[in-house]
């Protein structure tokens, strides 16, 4: 209460940062004169002046107004537009590293060029990062025209790009391209066999579009970089033929009694749990196969890959629909997004599921990958110095924007005052009847020639659908997954008078729907257009456009909520743009998913009770509330899970930083001859601990044991009994000194036969080639730790911490591994010319050339990977916390 007293009488700090800006821009309109007076040439020289004064000392702060007044004073000459004042705000606040929340149509392309030149200025480089190569391209090109006038050079990095043409990109003062593409070239430069072949710089600054979609939708997301295992495709066809023989449980185990099925779902977690009659059944058929020797258990060591595949199978056929979670097209599983409902072409889920899906549909089974590089979205972004974003549906998700990634979100008004209608939603208690009153929705706005957009969260709905108005014998329009490279043309057209669309999910489609259709799509079709042409074009736009307004505008109807808030109001939002009139209703079934799973079964029981005849619905605030607090209930259990898989990935980020760190330094400097003999020093050092203890007495010492691993492993033969024999003064640090100076004396004997430079060279390419194979090991080996600690808790140990420790021994083992490799490989291997060196430089090259997939997939956290018979209410919760599960984990459940 105290707080909104102060926030009445002081407002919001949301208005207090907009008061203070609308100050800036008072300043940036005072100089609209003075460079309307300017000739073109003196306005690109501004640029210049603007470089040499930042090179002076002044900031980027400081050269703000007069940048910003700049480019909008270009862009009315090259474009015809002037950027509105909410504009300028919203480019200051993605210059000072916010994110800014700007509604649909507001123009969040137009706002990106100020930050862009104004940060460009440092020739540091600027990324413009979008969702998609369609949208990476079209506002490049758009934007290419004022930033060439300015005297900066725009590049665009897409996917299938060579090397030198990313080169380029990276070094135009500003590149647009996909949040995927600079995710895999940071983990490219990193995989890079010299300094020459890198391409992106230090990341500098960054301004993400749809910043919601990446930085939340995204972010459980990691991108890999994978080349090809061992083939398992037949284990995967045999498993598959195991699970249809597998009965599902529908009630929950009573104290005492056994288990009625062979697996349990839980929908909420989107998991599968076998059962211990379901464990006992599949053991047993697997020993008719011989996949299990009699007696064995799934549960054993040597049974877990076993495991694996079953539950892989098991989640295949039981939580995977087609044509909801994926399609298939040319013999191949193609992933839908659940959030934007577009194909990812060339997405593989992980864990050997998508190999189950493979084998559940019948299409041809790819093998699986080992990781090469691996980045999750959270940590990549965050290696930028400075970081912003815009969108139009971030102020649900500011909390965690804050705390994940020190981002403010900051609300920008609108340029004209929104008069679009929300209405409440309608309840009915079946599909059914949900679909009807969407038809009699839809048939009235097409009586009246009011344009419809249809918005559904799944292909499978959104094709019903349209055999449902198809039947009625309403035309309209489909935009899916499966077509959306016809999407630009079908989105431009959404608004004319008479239109239906119906589409999957309108989140990030980037282009805007404009009433009585998009002028610029219209006058791109006519062939070599007069003046004249254009002219016509425009007015009967106009006409057009009025019609529609006076028809209401465009008109939202939604076939059933997402599970997240946002993405309702990435829907709504489409309707209503700069002042529009326009409306939106969302139609619900007690059978849709979020009701059925989430909401109160009050709201059922009580729509059955008030005797509700077919056709009826619910239509109240209260009701819509329930709604909305399931909906932050399923956000908030999100927030969570992206917040544990970061706490994990923090540890392996740490770990990739040190590797990522001394990589770099050894591709930077051509003299390595210190490292490798600190290198050396350890190792032999280590070895003499091995068989002589420090302060230990003559009888502990097993000198044999030492001449043979120094000969065996290190090619140096040492008499050091026969020393010990001829100097009875040797003691333990003189042995110590003796050993080491013969063995340094051996490798620079070495060194003086094939010449210092030679040896620098091959040590470089010994300690890239051994560094890199460590590295793929040990990811490989921290996948198979994270798949399987959520197993931990059940010892009443807290599985982060148990991570963090193993983890850190592993990382520790594997850098000492490093070490040893090292030494034993320069110590044995004979040298005889530099052609030997180039050809160890190949063979590097060459086992590191393998195909590779770029895959941007599903993560599980530890917790939903660790396939753990379900807790009882009344057993002590798994976390540790000594109260009864119920009492604790159990109540989010």
């Amino acid at each position: 209460m105290f707080g909104n007293l102060l926030t009445k009488m002081f407002g919001s700090r949301n208005d207090r940062l907009l008061k203070q800006m609308s100050k800036e821009v008072t300043k940036i309109n005072a100089l609209e004169p003075v460079l309307e007076a300017l000739s073109d040439e003196e306005l690109k020289a501004k640029t210049t002046e603007f470089k040499e004064r930042f090179t002076q000392g002044e900031t980027v702060e400081q050269l703000l107004v007069e940048a910003f007044a700049v480019v909008r004073e270009a862009s009315k000459r090259v474009f015809g537009m002037r950027h509105f004042d909410v504009q300028m705000i919203g480019g200051m606040v993605l210059n000072e590293g916010k994110i800014a929340e700007m509604r649909t149509g507001e123009g969040k392309t137009l706002t990106a060029t100020l930050p862009s030149y104004l940060n460009a200025l440092t020739d540091k480089g600027v990324h413009v990062i979008t969702v998609n190569d369609y949208l990476a391209t079209r506002d490049a090109d758009w934007s290419r025209p004022l930033f060439e006038f300015l005297g900066l050079t725009v590049g665009c990095n897409v996917a299938g790009m060579t090397t030198q043409d990313k080169q380029a990109a990276y070094q135009s003062d500003i590149t647009y391209g996909t949040n995927n593409e600079f995710g895999f070239d940071y983990l490219r430069d990193n995989m890079v066999f010299s300094p020459q072949e890198r391409s992106q710089k230090p990341l500098h600054f960054a301004i993400i579009d749809e910043v919601d979609s990446i930085l939340i939708d995204e972010a459980r997301t990691p991108l890999i970089i994978s080349g090809q295992a061992e083939d398992s495709s037949a284990l995967y066809k045999i498993i598959n033929t195991l699970v249809p023989t597998l009965e599902q449980q529908e009630e929950e185990d009573k104290e005492g009694e056994e288990s009625t099925g062979d697996f349990t779902i839980d929908e909420k977690a989107k998991q599968v749990y076998l059962t211990e009659r379901g464990q006992i059944h599949i053991e047993e058929i697997m020993v008719e196969k011989e996949l299990l020797t009699a007696g064995d258990t799934l549960f054993s060591a040597a049974n877990i890959t076993l495991l694996h595949h079953v539950m892989a199978a098991l989640r295949a056929h039981k939580l995977f629909q087609k044509d909801v979670d994926y399609i298939v097209k040319d013999d191949e599983i193609v992933i839908v997004d659940e959030h934007t409902g577009r194909t990812m072409e060339g997405r593989r889920w992980s864990e050997g599921l998508h190999q189950a899906v493979e084998a559940k549909e019948g299409v041809n089974i790819q093998n699986e990958n080992q990781t090469l590089a691996s980045i999750t979205f959270q940590n990549y972004f965050r290696i930028y110095e400075k970081l912003s974003g815009m969108t139009g549906t971030a102020d649900t998700e500011a909390f965690e924007f804050n705390h994940i990634y020190g981002l403010e979100t900051v609300i920008i008004p609108t340029n004209q005052p929104m008069v679009r209608k929300d209405l409440s939603d309608l309840i009915y208690l079946t599909t059914e009847e949900k679909f009807e009153a969407i038809l009699a929705d839809i048939q009235d706005c097409v009586k009246r020639g009011q344009p419809v957009l249809v918005g559904t969260i799944a292909i499978e709905t959104s094709e019903f659908l349209s055999d449902f108005l198809k039947k009625a014998k309403i035309k309209h329009k489909v935009l899916n997954a499966k077509f959306h490279q016809q999407e630009a043309e079908i989105v431009a057209d959404a608004g004319k008078e008479n239109a239906v669309t119906i589409a999957t999910n309108m989140a990030g489609r980037g282009t805007d729907i404009v009433l009585g259709g998009n002028l610029d799509a219209t006058i791109a079709k006519l062939t070599n257009p007069s003046e004249d042409d254009i002219a016509k074009a425009k007015a009967q736009w106009k006409i057009d456009h009025e019609r529609v307004l006076e028809l209401g505008g465009l008109h939202i109807v939604a076939t059933e909520r997402h599970e997240s808030r946002r993405i309702d109001n990435q829907l709504r939002g489409r309707s209503g743009r700069q002042g529009d009139e326009g409306s939106t209703r969302f139609y619900l079934s007690m059978e849709d998913s979020l009701m059925r799973i989430f909401a109160s079964e009050r709201i059922s029981n009580m729509m059955r009770k008030l005797g509700m005849e077919k056709g009826e619905a619910i239509e109240h605030p209260w009701v819509t509330r329930s709604i909305e607090n399931a909906q932050r209930k399923v956000e908030g259990r999100n927030f969570d899970m992206r917040k544990q898989l970061l706490e994990y990935d923090d540890v392996a980020n740490d770990q990739r930083g040190v590797i990522y760190e001394q990589r770099n330094e050894l591709l930077d400097n051509e003299e390595i001859g210190s490292v490798v003999e600190a290198i050396r020093s350890d190792v032999i050092n280590g070895v003499i601990d091995q068989h002589i203890p420090r302060q230990s007495l003559d009888e502990m010492w097993d000198i044999e044991g030492l001449e043979e691993q120094l000969k065996g492993e290190y090619a140096t033969e040492l008499t050091i009994a026969k020393w010990l024999e001829d100097d009875s003064k040797l003691h333990e640090e003189s042995l110590r000194e003796k050993i080491i100076t013969e063995f340094e004396q051996a490798y620079k004997d070495k060194e003086e036969a094939v010449g210092v430079d030679v040896l620098r060279q091959f040590e470089k390419a010994v300690m890239l080639q051994s560094l890199d194979s460590h590295w793929k090991e040990h990811l490989s080996a921290m996948d198979h730790l994270r798949q399987g600690i959520g197993l931990r808790a059940h010892a009443q140990k807290n599985p982060k911490q148990e991570f963090k420790r193993e983890s850190f021994e592993l990382f520790t083992e594997m850098l000492d591994n490093l070490k040893y490799d090292v030494v034993g490989i320069l110590s044995k291997v004979q040298i005889r010319a530099e052609s030997d060196v180039e050809a160890v430089e190949e063979q590097h090259r060459k086992s590191e050339e393998v195909p590779m997939d770029f895959q941007h997939q599903s993560a599980s956290s530890p917790s939903e990977q660790a396939q753990t018979p379900r807790v009882g209410r009344n057993e002590p919760c798994p976390c540790g916390s000594g109260k009864k599960y119920k009492q604790c984990h159990g109540k989010l459940a």
